[in-house]
């Protein structure tokens, strides 16, 4: 039988594996480092592409933060534009009560009473004058209660008083102003309901 030396013939495919598994180590180690540097470039991109949007949403957000605040000032000023409509309407419907009280005070006031002041406070008004004796103020009271304009006078306070060396009463007394429209559909809402 023969002998034969197979030493450098395995040292030869060792060192043939050696190398295979030194360029296959090599290889797997670049793709791996090239699969960390492009996950992290992608990773940067997408989370650059985040941070814009982020910002571009920042952007937007302080718009309509503008936007709502330009929108609330608008609802101010309409609110207040409104509340002076409001006060303009409610003038202008009762710019002529004052026309109505007068001509009701003058159509109203028996003979012997003369008014000193009249004082309007809401629907309230208060009178004060001088009058020749008590029962011409207690006509000026039933006078008024009868009038569609004005409803509830109540006598405040009646006093003796001299006036220009005559003696007279001083009174005052309160009345309310109201609208005869609105009395009337009171009416007819008791006398609805008193029927039912």
């Amino acid at each position: 039988m023969i002998r034969i030396n197979l030493l450098p013939y395995r040292e030869m495919q060792r060192a043939a594996r050696l190398r295979h598994f030194s360029i296959m180590l090599g290889a797997v180690v670049a793709i791996a480092f090239a699969i960390v540097i492009l996950g992290y470039l992608a990773l940067e991109a997408r989370l650059e592409n985040q941070n814009s949007r982020n910002e571009y949403l920042k952007a937007e957000i302080s718009k309509l933060d503008k936007d709502i605040a330009d929108i609330k000032k608008l609802k101010e000023q309409t609110q207040a534009l409104l509340s002076r409509k409001q006060v303009v309407e409610t003038l202008q419907t009762n710019r002529s009560e004052s026309v109505h009280l007068l001509d009701q005070l003058v159509r109203l006031l028996p003979e012997g009473v003369y008014l000193k002041s009249i004082k309007e406070t809401g629907n309230t008004i208060n009178l004060q004058g001088y009058a020749q004796s008590s029962a011409r103020v207690s006509t000026l009271m039933r006078n008024l209660d009868a009038s569609p304009w004005l409803d509830g006078s109540t006598l405040v306070e009646i006093k003796a008083a001299t006036v220009q060396g005559l003696r007279a009463n001083e009174f005052s007394l309160n009345v309310q102003q109201v609208q005869p429209g609105n009395d009337g559909a009171d009416n007819n809402k008791q006398n609805a309901g008193g029927k039912s």
